[in-house]
């Protein structure tokens, strides 16, 4: 069984962090703790919980907010892969979409969201959007097709995956 290794997030690891927040606006966190065991596995950690982490004997399986993974791509780069939950660590300023209601619970049923049922949007550069309903919680993220309506944002992940999850 490989052993998990717990440490803070180097500079390096820090920077790949903050170079995603900033396709979306800006990182609101500033300490991470990375668990090393076949991926490198990201949690935004509180820094008082970290002290209490470093003086325990028996070392923890997981600490803080998951909020994505490092791992190499295909093109062998390193890339941070950020999860739902990142995005409550990012002050969200671009590439976003605001939907409807009706749209928003569409959305976390898995469905594709079509251009009459987003009520705003900021696009830059990153085809990637956080998807939020008028409330502003994050319902997940979606791929931009600003050439078409029906399918004007594809679903790539969603807060009721879990529960749609077959066992």
């Amino acid at each position: 069984m490989m052993e998990l290794k717990y440490r803070r997030a180097s500079s390096w690891e820090f920077d790949l962090i903050m170079k995603e927040a900033e396709k979306f606006g800006e990182l609101k966190h500033e300490f991470f703790g990375i668990v090393e065991g076949k991926f490198r596995d990201v949690y935004a950690v509180n820094e008082e919980v970290w002290r209490g982490i470093e003086s325990l004997k028996i070392k923890p399986y997981a600490f803080g907010t998951f909020v994505g993974t490092i791992k190499v791509d295909k093109n062998l780069v390193e890339k941070f892969y950020p999860n739902i939950e990142f995005f409550y660590f990012v002050d969200i300023k671009k590439n976003f979409a605001i939907l409807k209601p009706k749209t928003a619970f569409l959305f976390t049923t898995g469905k594709d969201v079509p251009k009459n049922g987003v009520k705003e949007y900021s696009w830059q550069g990153s085809k990637k959007l956080v998807i939020l309903n008028e409330e502003g919680i994050i319902l997940g993220l979606g791929l931009i097709n600003p050439k078409s309506n029906g399918k004007f944002i594809k679903n790539i992940t969603d807060i009721g995956e879990f529960i749609r999850r077959h066992k």
